[in-house]
């Protein structure tokens, strides 16, 4: 009895230990999940406003701004996001401008989707029907004022469904972080792999999680749009 007695406290404390041991690796996903939000909420915020920035600017009268919109969406559309995210943490030092792996990972991500969203409100914008442009004039509106108070609430309708797309992919785009060992919840899955010689349970952990972020992003989105239709009778083009 007193050997048994001692295996079982044996296994007791060795089960006591393994469960420690897992609980600590699953707070280590964890900080990286808390980075990867914070990765997509800023990077969602900086892609916003470059979309913005050159979608509109895709529509100048200026040739001046029509071009360099034109340049930065080309040139982020066709250039791999791997290596925008090197040219930000490791060349832009070259030229004195030093950057926190997060602030990279922002820039990059941001500037990358920004460059895919800007088509997305350069073509909402321009499906909304003459009629409505025809309208603003007869009621003595100025371009800016038609945009912000006649076009921009219709376009943004036709916009939403395509920018909750964007955002799930900057969600999962933010795994190319780890390559600058920015603590995401990939780089936390491989550091827990390296760490147990375990690779099903982090990485079907962090599958789960971004899984879970991408359904919080759609329900999100669609919630938006269909608070942004109730009052509208749909977008006339």
């Amino acid at each position: 009895m007193g050997r048994r007695g001692q295996d079982y406290n044996r296994k007791t404390l060795e089960n006591s230990n393994f469960m420690t041991q897992w609980s600590g690796y699953f707070g280590l996903i964890l900080q990286g999940a808390l980075v990867t939000i914070e990765l997509t909420l800023m990077g969602s915020v900086l892609a916003l406003i470059m979309a913005f920035l050159a979608g509109l600017g895709r529509l100048s009268r200026f040739f001046a701004i029509r071009a360099l919109a034109t340049a930065y969406i080309e040139f982020f559309r066709g250039t791999s996001i791997f290596v925008q995210l090197f040219w930000a943490y490791f060349v832009l030092p070259f030229v004195g401008i030093s950057l926190t792996p997060l602030q990279a990972g922002v820039l990059a991500l941001g500037l990358n989707v920004g460059a895919y969203g800007a088509e997305v409100v350069r073509g909402a914008i321009q499906s909304i029907g003459r009629e409505q442009y025809e309208a603003c004039i007869a009621v003595n509106l100025g371009r800016w004022q038609a945009m912000r108070h006649v076009i921009l609430p219709q376009a943004l309708l036709v916009m939403l469904p395509t920018f909750g797309n964007n955002a799930i992919e900057l969600l999962k785009a933010t795994a190319v972080v780890s390559l600058i060992s920015l603590t995401d919840l990939t780089f936390q899955a491989q550091v827990v792999r390296s760490q147990t010689g375990n690779t099903l349970v982090p990485f079907t952990t962090i599958l789960v999680i971004y899984f879970a972020l991408a359904l919080i992003i759609s329900w999100g989105v669609r919630s938006l749009e269909r608070r942004m239709a109730r009052g509208l009778d749909g977008v006339r083009v």
